[in-house]
């Protein structure tokens, strides 16, 4: 037993890195491409109701114009 307490620690340190090496995605492939399809779709609402706010936002805007130079 030379090198018990040794080993054991390098033991632990190994299996310590191992598990910080799988920390990484769990998910299988079909499950990536659900969830990046689902969050594609979210991110394209979104941008359809931005897209939407800013068309809303010009037509204001024009209108204003328009109504400050029939004021004039």
């Amino acid at each position: 037993m030379t090198r018990g307490n040794q080993r054991e620690l390098a033991r632990a340190k190994n299996a310590k890195k191992e598990a910080a090496k799988k920390g990484g995605n769990a998910k299988s492939g079909s499950e990536l491409a659900k969830q990046g399809e689902s969050n594609a779709e979210v991110m394209r609402r979104k941008q359809l109701e931005a897209d939407k706010k800013k068309a809303e936002q010009e037509k204001a805007a024009l209108q204003a114009k328009i109504e400050s130079k029939i004021k004039k």
